[in-house]
């Protein structure tokens, strides 16, 4: 990958401040993580959905499970964009949201809880993905510059975070890279079994 900014000295943004380009040209791992606790706004027609984050997965560079393993295709071409921007791809008839971290690196969001909780059911990536109104034209969005789709640091800390192997995927099955706020509801099944630390 290329030279890094200069501002990627910051290791995160204040709280509830836009998530800029340094947030997320970090060790993606870590990203997964401080994602955690933070929201996930989406504009539509004059109505805006929240959720804050409970539940990501990483994917990293070398990762056979990840979709920018073999190079660039049509499909997987915002996977090599800058970071911060939004891959966004159907499987299964089911639409599914990441957040790109360095070049061939993403976050899988897979569970938030909404800002006002009889809205919907945004527990699991498809049902977030749903919830929120996103679609596959999101694809290549910038969520650093866009005034329609972007996130806000967490608040304060968010708490214990639970650590586990991946779903839904058939290679490096074992890896443990899905994070999740322990014991919180919203956090999609089967949950991430052995607590990590902070």
């Amino acid at each position: 990958m290329g030279r890094r900014s200069a501002t990627v000295a910051r290791s995160s943004d204040p709280p509830g401040r836009r998530l800029g380009r340094a947030f997320f040209d970090r060790a993606t791992t870590r990203v997964a993580r401080e994602l955690l606790g933070a929201e996930l706004h989406v504009r539509t027609r004059g109505t805006e959905r929240v959720v804050r984050l409970v539940e990501t997965e990483a994917y990293v560079r070398g990762d056979p499970a990840s979709h920018a393993y073999r190079g660039e295709t049509a499909r997987n071409r915002s996977m090599f964009l800058a970071p911060g921007t939004l891959y966004v791809y159907r499987i299964h008839q089911v639409v599914c949201a990441n957040l790109v971290t360095r070049r061939r690196e993403a976050v899988l969001v897979r569970a938030g809880v909404p800002s006002v909780p009889k809205e919907g059911n945004p527990s699991g990536p498809g049902r977030l993905c749903r919830f929120l109104g996103l679609r596959l034209d999101d694809d290549g969005t910038d969520t650093t510059r866009s005034s329609r789709i972007f996130l806000r640091g967490r608040a304060a800390d968010p708490g214990p975070v639970s650590v586990g192997p991946r779903v839904g995927v058939g290679r490096a099955v074992d890896r443990r890279l899905r994070f999740a706020l322990a014991n919180d509801p919203w956090v999609s099944r089967p949950r991430p079994g052995a607590r990590g630390r902070r």
